[in-house]
């Protein structure tokens, strides 16, 4: 008997590279926020289920109801002698069929959709003055955050810093530096940070990178960390030195390392948090006056994933 039904397409991260040139990620996660502030998108909490052993992985969840799609990212963290595995893979599911439509790859997936949400908060939160932008981390999801926000400010001067810069290959440097003639790769972390505007987080690391007694005015900080076990790219205790925002309310403070942390030393609580983007995008959150640094956390969103995927199979089926 012939199947009515075409089976799901499956992308591996190769055929996602190349598909994406053709998608604008930032368009859709703006698109996204905007429908989360309209009530037609939902965003349940991530799910975090532990191995027995050791490691654990994240569901993200989201749908996207006039779309007609929901969709989950896994992403297990397992724990090795050297660097810890991890992977993701979103499945796209329709709610008009309940049949899967897509299962992507989402390393680089992710890696854009991390980038370009902060980017939203950097156009949104960062002062219109700025011209110096840092950004702490030089792999990957780094880069992806530089391309996004070249050309949300005038930049006068891009600062690259990583614990890999001193040892870094000739041409992997020289790679950074093509992306853009303003920027400069630096092999200590407060030269790169010295009078910057707005500081980007991009690193894996589970514990703080950056203090804020380093930063010589008040600057945008923005943080994605990890998904290891409470992970953190700042202090707890520095949270209620700043503003803070958070890429969605209902989700965030649940899961970001150091807003757990903070709230369960008391020393700071969610209710602090000034506004999320779907309230940036919809107008309704205050703006900072930079009378102190302003930090954005983001943990990701199953909805930034689900988004990313449907636009990849609208990409295709068209």
């Amino acid at each position: 008997m012939a199947d009515n039904h075409p089976h799901p397409q499956v992308l591996h991260e190769d055929d996602i590279k190349e598909l994406l040139q053709h998608i604008d990620v930032r368009d859709a996660m703006r698109r996204l926020f905007k429908a989360l502030s309209q009530g037609s998108a939902v965003q349940p909490p991530q799910q975090v289920v532990e191995f027995a052993k050791g490691g654990d992985f994240i569901n993200y969840l989201g749908v996207l109801n006039d779309e007609h799609v929901y969709g989950i990212k896994t992403s297990p963290y397992i724990p090795t002698p050297g660097r810890p595995i991890v992977t993701a893979w979103t499945l796209l599911m329709s709610m008009h069929t309940g049949r899967p439509l897509l299962l992507a790859e989402s390393g680089y997936l992710t890696a854009l959709r991390t980038a370009a949400t902060t980017a939203l908060a950097v156009d949104h939160l960062a002062p219109r003055q700025a011209t110096r932008l840092a950004i702490v981390g030089s792999g990957p999801v780094a880069l992806a955050h530089l391309k996004f926000v070249q050309d949300l400010r005038d930049w006068e001067k891009i600062s690259v810093y990583s614990l890999e810069m001193g040892a870094m290959e000739p041409e992997q440097r020289a790679a950074i530096e093509a992306m853009d003639p303003r920027i400069v790769l630096c092999e200590v972390q407060s030269k790169a940070t010295a009078n910057a505007d707005v500081v980007m987080l991009c690193t894996s690391s589970p514990k703080p990178v950056l203090a804020l007694n380093t930063l010589s005015k008040p600057t945008l900080i923005t943080s994605i960390s990890t998904n290891a076990f409470r992970a953190h790219e700042v202090h707890p205790d520095e949270l209620s030195k700043m503003d803070v925002y958070c890429d969605y309310l209902k989700t965030t403070p649940a899961s970001a390392g150091e807003m757990v942390l903070a709230t369960e030393s008391g020393v700071w609580n969610e209710k602090a948090i000034l506004g999320d983007l779907a309230e940036l995008e919809s107008g309704t959150a205050a703006l900072p006056n930079y009378s102190r640094h302003v930090f954005f956390r983001s943990i990701g969103l199953g909805l930034e994933d689900v988004a990313i995927a449907l636009e990849l199979h609208k990409l295709l089926r068209g």
